[in-house]
């Protein structure tokens, strides 16, 4: 039985050492690999002018191997602490803890264990020069937004474990995560890394720079200005936009209220969206440019078309009145939309077909998403024509009967502003690569919806409706734009929205400014709750674009800049 016991035993040890010595060899090698993630650093976020909105900072979580850390020696053979007592007392000065609380930390028999997280480098580099055993640090990422709540609801924001929830960090989230890399080592029985076993290191690539359309100085007065127009009428929220219409590119995108991206409540008490995109509501009275344009364009009318306007007009059975009770006028069309006249805009529109009227309006990016890829974007509603039954017909030719948002309008209305051409809009320049260069992420569509001659004869029509003592008006510049106010109903509760949009300067228009003012109790018209800040905006706007002034007035306002 020894005799077979032996031959038994040499046998096998035979096999492991000699014909399954490899196998063996690298089923240890496995077992005692340990991997670890090298996390990458995300890309920063900047503004138009280079200017960091968003930025990534390297951080460490430093470990401890506890059953290594008895094993530290330090000093001369003659005074030698050593220890676990001896460790705590040198490790705890780093780390800001006291002695008995790093002792714990370090005592035990768990192979690991997190010390401390998010800790600076320097930390991480003085805790790692006591060279205690079992001691290691890993590397991690803490995002930061350095400007706080400017920008944060296009910026977004990102949970505790990096990954992304919002805004661009959400939508641009492979441009901007990179690729994480790893390292793997041998390591003993009691964790400690074995000095001459297989060691290997792929180093993490770090995300890409995302450039974005926005002005970080303009994105805050647009903030500044939407808060103090919402107090000052006791609104549920706004919103503004600024945009350069020849190119789509969005200069501001402002909210209130809003949310700073480094403390995000988790109760859900804060709304983290982004209402110029995500609000949807009636345009109102804006919506009337809409009619003129497909009026003028299709040849139904002009300027000096005439019109007799009562207070009130039924179409079809239908009752349409105006806002403010008149004596019957005599109007143009130019007076029609200066007047804002919902009679006379029905009138207008009785000379076009509603589908016809339904192709301008989704010509004009209304129905649709705008494309600037942010989350939760509400495209609105424009219901087909066959759809425009009963009261409906003659709703939607001002402004009534269908749903946009503030981004969509000031996009739309830029058409006018860019001859006729609506222009996507974008939020986005493009990706920059380690050399600097700007990649774009591809190029915004554009759509002639109205002649270069409607879209001239519009801008004309609007500047007529902003004069030298409207509350919209900007010193030193020819301004064109329109009021709109709706009813809104949200919760069984009847609320309006008040805005202003156009632009300036009105003879060669360089930026559309759309103010916008949600959840107001009673009516208040958008030349007063809107228009004001619409003219506090657009003069910055102007000046931090460095847009120079128009006319005499304009010339003389220069230079005393």
């Amino acid at each position: 039985m020894i005799m077979v016991g032996v031959l038994l035993l040499s046998g096998r040890l035979i096999w492991v050492q000699g014909l399954d010595a490899s196998a063996r060899a690298q089923e240890a090698v496995a077992q005692r690999t340990v991997t670890r993630d090298i996390p990458a650093l995300r890309g920063d976020i900047l503004d138009r002018n280079s200017t960091t909105m968003a930025h990534s900072v390297e951080r460490y979580d430093l470990w401890v191997n506890q059953l290594q850390v008895d094993q530290y020696r330090k000093g001369s053979k003659d005074a030698e602490v050593t220890g676990i007592d001896a460790a705590a007392q040198e490790l705890a000065p780093v780390l800001g803890l006291s002695v008995s609380d790093t002792e714990k930390a370090l005592t035990g028999d768990r192979g690991f264990v997190y010390l401390q997280k998010n800790v600076e480098p320097k930390v991480r580099d003085a805790a790692l020069a006591l060279k205690i055993p079992g001691i290691g640090a890993d590397r991690v990422a803490d995002r930061i937004y350095p400007a706080g709540s400017v920008g944060g609801n296009i910026l977004g924001f990102v949970g505790a474990d990096g990954s992304a929830l919002a805004g661009t960090e959400l939508s641009f989230d492979d441009e901007l995560s990179g690729t994480d890399g790893e390292t793997s080592y041998e390591r003993g029985a009691g964790g400690q890394i074995i000095p001459t076993g297989k060691q290997q290191t792929t180093p993490a690539v770090d995300g890409s720079d995302l450039v974005l359309t926005v002005d970080r100085d303009l994105q805050w007065k647009a903030q500044q200005i939407v808060a103090g127009a919402v107090d000052k009428w006791g609104a549920e929220g706004g919103s503004a936009v600024v945009l350069k219409p020849s190119t789509g590119e969005v200069l501001a995108m402002a909210e209130y209220p809003s949310y700073d991206p480094n403390e995000i409540k988790q109760d859900g008490s804060e709304f983290l969206g982004n209402r110029s995109i995500s609000n949807v509501f009636e345009p109102g009275s804006t919506g009337k440019l809409f009619t003129m344009a497909t009026a003028l364009e299709e040849g139904t009318a002009t300027p000096e078309s005439e019109y007799e306007i009562p207070y009130e007009m039924y179409f079809d059975g239908e009752r349409i009145k105006d806002s403010h009770h008149h004596p019957d006028q005599k109007l143009t069309l130019a007076g029609v939309l200066k007047n804002s006249s919902n009679v006379g805009t029905v009138q207008v529109s009785e000379q076009l077909s509603p589908e016809l009227r339904y192709d301008y309006l989704r010509a004009f990016g209304l129905g649709e998403p705008t494309g600037v890829q942010l989350p939760a974007e509400s495209a609105g509603v424009v219901h087909p024509a066959e759809d425009w039954t009963g009261r409906t017909r003659y709703t939607t030719a001002f402004g009534q009967g269908y749903s946009v948002n503030a981004l969509q309008m000031v996009s739309a209305v830029g058409t006018f502003a860019n001859d006729g051409v609506r222009v996507q809009p974008s939020l986005i320049s493009g990706v920059k690569g380690s050399d600097g260069t700007l990649r774009p992420l591809g190029q915004p569509e554009s759509t002639r919806v109205v002649s270069s001659e409607t879209a001239a004869t519009m801008r004309a029509l609007m500047d007529n409706d902003v004069d030298e003592d409207s509350s919209a008006a900007v010193t030193g510049y020819a301004t064109a734009g329109k009021t709109g106010t709706a009813q809104a109903a949200e919760g069984g509760k009847e609320t309006y929205t008040a805005s202003f949009i156009g632009f300036a300067p009105a003879d060669d228009p360089d930026l559309v400014v759309g103010v916008f003012v949600y959840g107001l109790d009673t009516f208040i018209s958008g030349s007063r709750a809107a228009a004001p800040a619409f003219s506090e905006l657009t003069t910055f706007a102007l000046q931090n674009q460095g847009i120079a002034p128009t006319g005499v007035a304009g010339r003389e306002l220069e230079n005393e800049w």
